[in-house]
């Protein structure tokens, strides 16, 4: 059995190349590389099946998967059980969850290879056999199979899904513009210019401008500008939806795999909005 020291060795750091594995799965096997081709990919993993913390997971993730498919991010799920197991959970993850569906695979790892392999195990969280549990770690991986965020919670804690869809609006806007998303950032706030970015370039490549905020330093470090790729003329002039308070969401975030629109009254391709 491995040691807490040789698991913390395994584990995976931003930027490093996730590792490739063919496993079987509550949809056939898998083979991830094929599997996320491409595309922005979501691995979360959880500590075992007909428990209470994560049949709740797993049954949110079912109501979010709609969100998670309009930004391009493929999802699957890993616990270490066998397939049969995790078939006979499903049910009583949809029946605890209000409408959700299970419509994403949950990968078999009873012999934790996959678990070692990411980093996953939490050596304080032991089974009846004396072998450490997953943890719930969630990987974000971005379309050239590079891992993008890693977040990790004990086993007590159950995870923040509105949170992870965050972090994706952010890591996929990053990715294609000069700005980086301050604290408690959502779509539609305003981002920061990167430093390394002079504010000659910067002129350049925001027309919409932005503004040095002053601080006691007298530095000029803190720039914000309108997030680039949300046109705020089409803001004033798309209808909301009826269907109860009408919230507009605007992304640019098929980029990566050409699935965006173009709305015909809006000159910029990026943006869908969704009600609740």
């Amino acid at each position: 059995m491995q040691t807490s020291t040789e698991f913390e060795a395994m584990a995976l750091k931003l930027g490093d190349t996730v590792p490739d594995f063919t496993a079987d799965s509550t949809e056939g096997p898998i083979e991830f590389y094929k599997y996320i081709e491409g595309s922005w990919a979501i691995l979360f993993s959880h500590p075992n099946d007909f428990t209470p913390v994560c049949t709740t997971e797993l049954g949110a993730v079912g109501n979010f998967l709609p969100e998670f498919e309009k930004r391009g991010v493929k999802v699957i799920a890993l616990s270490c059980n066998d397939v049969v197991s995790h078939k006979g959970w499903i049910g009583d993850i949809e029946s605890y969850t209000p409408g959700a569906k299970v419509g994403y695979p949950i990968l078999a790892d009873p012999t934790r290879e996959l678990a070692v392999k990411f980093g996953m195990l939490d050596p304080d969280e032991i089974d009846s056999k004396g072998i450490p549990l997953t943890a719930r770690a969630v990987f974000i991986i971005g379309p050239d199979k590079k891992l993008k965020l890693s977040i990790l919670y004990p086993a007590t804690t159950g995870r923040n899904f509105h949170e992870v869809l965050r972090v994706i609006d952010s890591l996929q806007l990053t990715a294609n513009f000069s700005v980086a998303t301050p604290v408690n950032w959502n779509v539609g706030d305003k981002c920061m210019v990167i430093p390394s970015l002079s504010n000659e370039a910067a002129t350049l490549k925001f027309p919409k401008g932005f503004e040095t905020v002053e601080v006691p330093s007298g530095r000029s470090y803190i720039r914000l500008t309108p997030q680039p790729n949300v046109d705020w003329e089409c803001l004033s002039t798309t209808p909301q939806s009826d269907v109860g308070v009408g919230i507009l969401h605007f992304l640019s975030i098929f980029v990566a795999n050409s699935e965006f629109f173009l709305a015909p009254e809006c000159k910029t391709m990026h943006f869908f909005f969704y009600t609740w």
